[in-house]
């Protein structure tokens, strides 16, 4: 498994693309039965607040994801950065994108940040 994290609009998805993934799903719209059909999961912060506001717990979906598609790419924005949202179900969002982003970083082969369009891995190989 690969994720890739970065802030908004900082090149994720065009740098999944320069490692060959082509077959994308949006986690605003992808399933929340089997969200591992594709091969890369793009905006995964959004798949995480529908499985909240589904009563889901994103870890344990983080582990359905790895298991039912060990080598998927998940890229997720950053959103704990800025400002704390006043709104409660605001901020346990950001907590809980935050928490399942760790699970899936330690249990990741390669975890890479995008700044400016450049990659930074920073755990795993280059490849």
């Amino acid at each position: 498994m690969i994720l890739i994290i970065g802030g908004a609009y900082q090149g994720k998805t065009d740098y999944a693309r320069s490692i060959g993934i082509e077959d994308f799903s949006d986690g605003a719209v992808a399933s929340l039965d089997s969200p591992w059909e594709h091969s890369c999961i793009n905006n995964y912060q959004l798949l995480v607040k529908r499985q909240l506001e589904a009563g889901l717990d994103p870890i344990e979906e983080a582990e359905k994801i790895m298991n039912g598609n060990p080598d998927i790419v998940i890229i997720s924005t950053e959103i704990g950065g800025g400002i704390i949202p006043l709104e409660k179900s605001e901020r346990s969002w950001r907590e809980a994108v935050g928490r399942a982003c760790c699970f899936l970083a330690n249990k990741s082969g390669r975890v890479v940040r995008l700044m400016c369009g450049i990659p930074t891995i920073i755990k795993g190989s280059g490849e």
